[in-house]
This record gives structure tokens, sequence and C-alpha cells, in this order.
């Protein structure tokens, strides 16, 4: 008869068999305050380690997100009989052409109309408060039960303290930008070694996954990224162009720099939105009837967009609640800024993709039986023209 000892194991029972029964043997609850501990001890060092090497972190993101979006372009370079290596070279060279073009053209006009917003919005602030005076005049008159006066003294005091720090911090743009420019440079210089050795990086640092992990994860986050960057820079060239064109028609002042701005806005998710209510408050301060109207052109364009344009040309992306949406975009601006924003939602499409093929046994090694559940995970919600690519860096044919 087997010994045994006070928890009814066998003592013949190896050390390691033991403690795997002890622990299944725990409640749940008991289990759990095993295990959070830990992971809250994991996190925190990660985030040490990463407030710690926070520049370098950044810098390889953007370049690694470059690559990304430039293999494409090289792929479509490398038709033309070109090697890969002149194909990089000559899509850097249009990258910084275009650059350089937009810097002599489109950039010095923009940063014209900001100067000139900036040095007109005090009067524009003086305009909104006297019509706000005429507004609460009007709403005496009728006898509504609004204080109209106090919440006029508020907002103007709340917009010149804004217009006050916005101007101090253009003005202190300088050594950030000093500091952004050598960031840029370090980007562009690994932007160009990720295209030439990106494979093979990739190659080593995915080969510490088993193979079943492998081969559906790296495609998963490629075809992820893929469509959230695709369908987010289509959306915004298409909202930064038809704004523009509405604006210019309406005579908004500053239309190319409100039209553009909305357009970049419009690449993060809520961003149309946020961009909307910005400009027509701006223009609410210089006419009220001109904040109504842009209101109301800005919203119907991006209807037209968001609910007939878009989905025929870029599909669905994330396939996220938009709680979850919005609880990443704020953790990502926690952070690591706009750069977080830009990677948030992939990340989070990316993390809910994976736990849904654990959950339904996607990573199992009979692949017949899971095939049909790692394609459901990997395409949109909505059909998607993208198609997938075997490598977190794209293939040479987008």
């Amino acid at each position: 008869m087997l010994m045994t000892n006070i928890d009814g194991l066998s003592t013949d029972m190896p050390l390691e068999g033991k403690t795997m029964k002890w622990i299944e043997q725990l409640p749940r609850w008991m289990w759990w305050g095993l295990v959070l501990p830990l992971l809250a001890l994991n996190a925190w060092v990660a985030l040490l380690f990463y407030q710690y090497f926070e520049g370098l972190i950044k810098i390889s993101v953007a370049a690694t997100l470059l690559t990304f979006i430039l293999g494409y372009p090289v792929g479509l370079i490398q038709r033309l009989n070109l090697s890969r290596t002149k194909s990089i070279f000559l899509v850097l060279v249009l990258g910084v052409a275009a650059l350089a073009f937009l810097g002599v053209t489109v950039i010095p006009i923009l940063l014209d109309q900001l100067n000139e917003l900036l040095t007109k919005l005090p009067s524009w602030v003086d305009s909104g408060s006297t019509q706000l005076d005429a507004l609460e005049v009007w709403v005496s008159q009728k006898n509504f039960p609004f204080d109209l006066a106090r919440l006029g003294d508020q907002l103007e005091g709340r917009l010149t303290s804004k217009v006050q720090e916005i101007s101090g911090a253009v003005l202190g743009l300088l050594p950030d930008a000093i500091s952004s420019i050598l960031d840029f440079v370090l980007t562009i210089v690994l932007t160009f070694y990720l295209l030439l050795h990106g494979d093979r990086l990739w190659d080593g640092i995915f080969q510490w996954l088993p193979d079943r992990f492998n081969g559906k994860i790296r495609p998963l986050l490629s075809q992820n990224f893929h469509n959230y960057f695709a369908g987010q820079l289509t959306l915004g060239l298409l909202m930064g162009t038809t704004m523009t064109i509405a604006f210019l028609i309406i005579q908004v002042p500053f239309g190319l720099l409100f039209g553009i701005g909305v357009g970049l806005l419009a690449i993060f998710p809520f961003g149309t939105a946020t961009g909307l209510i910005i400009v027509s408050v701006l223009t609410a301060l210089k006419s009220i009837w001109l904040g109504v109207r842009v209101l109301a052109v800005g919203a119907v364009i991006a209807q037209v967009v968001d609910s007939a344009i878009a989905p025929l040309l870029i599909g669905g992306f994330t396939g996220l609640n938009p709680v979850w949406i919005l609880i990443s975009l704020l953790v990502g601006a926690k952070m690591a800024g706009v750069l977080g924003l830009v990677i948030a939602v992939p990340i989070a499409s990316s993390i809910k993709a994976v736990l849904a093929m654990l959950q339904s046994g996607g990573f199992s090694d009979d692949d017949s039986d899971n095939a049909a559940v790692q394609q459901e995970l990997v395409q949109p919600e909505r059909d998607s023209p993208a198609t997938s690519s075997a490598t977190l860096t794209p293939s040479p044919s987008p």
C-alpha cells in the first residue's frame, strides 16, 4: 500500500506531477489570485523596459510601419524587371521628392493659413461673444430658462486661454523640431535597411514560435495591418479631398487648412467627427450660420463617404466593438502618443483574432479541421479586396 501525505497525494508520485495535481485542485478564485500578481509584475517590468527604451522603440515601430507600407510600391516597381535594391532606392527617392514637392507648394500655404488663423482667432472669439450676447437677448425675450451670460463668460475665458497655450506651444516647437528631424533621419535609414533585410529579421523572430503558431499568426498580423492601414489611408484621402473641395465651394475661411485637417484626423477612428466638430466651432465663432453650414455639409459628406464609397473601396477592417476601439486608442495614445494612435487598433484587432483562435482551437495540430476557422478570423467582417500576405512584411505584389 502506497504511503500518502496529508493532501492525499502519493509519496511515490513525481514532484512535478504532485505540483500540477495540487494546482488543479485549487479553487478558481485562488488560482487567479496566484496568476494575476505575476501578470501584473510582468506588465510593470515591461512598462519600465518600454519607458527606458521609448525613443528607440518608437523609431523602430515607425520604421517597421513605413517598411510595411513602402513594400507595396517596391513590389510594383520590381515587376519592371528591376532588382529589389534598385526598386528600394527608387521608391525612397520618389518619396523624398514628393515630400520636397509638398514642402515647396502645399505646406507653406498651410503654415500661412495656420499663422493667419492664430492671428484672427482672438477677433473671432470677440465675434462669438457678440453673437452669444445677441442670442442671450433673444432667449430672454422668449422667456427661455437658459443662463447664456455665464456660459458666454466661461467660453470666452477658456478659448482665450487655449489661444495663448497654442501660441506658446508654436513658439516652443523649435527644440522639439530639431530632435524630430534627427528621429526622422534615423527612421528613414532604418526603413531602408528593413526593406533590404526585413524578411530575414522577421524569419528570425517568428522562428521562436512553434510552426503551428507561426503559420497562422504571421499571416493574420500581416492581413490585419494591411486591411487597417489601406482602409484608413484611403478614407483619409477621400475625406480630405472632398472636405477641402466642399469648404472651398461654400467659401469657408482657411478651407484648405480645415479640409486637410479633417482628412488627417479621418485616418484615426472617430477622427472625422472630431475634426468636423472642431472646424464647426471655430467657424461658428466668426458666424454661427457659417458654423451650422459647415457642420451640415461636412456631416452629409462624411455620411456618404462612410456609408457608400468607403465600403465599396476598402470593405471592413477591424471587427472590433467601438468601445474596444476607443479603449485601444486611449491606451495607445497614453503609451506612445500619435504613434500609439496609429498602431493601437490593428494590434487590438490582432489580439482579438488570436484569442478567438485560441478559444476555438484554431492552433491545434489538425490544420484541415481549422482551416475554415483561420480563414474566417483573418478576413474582415465585410468582403475586402485586400489579399493575404505570407509574411509580416508585404509580398512583392500588393
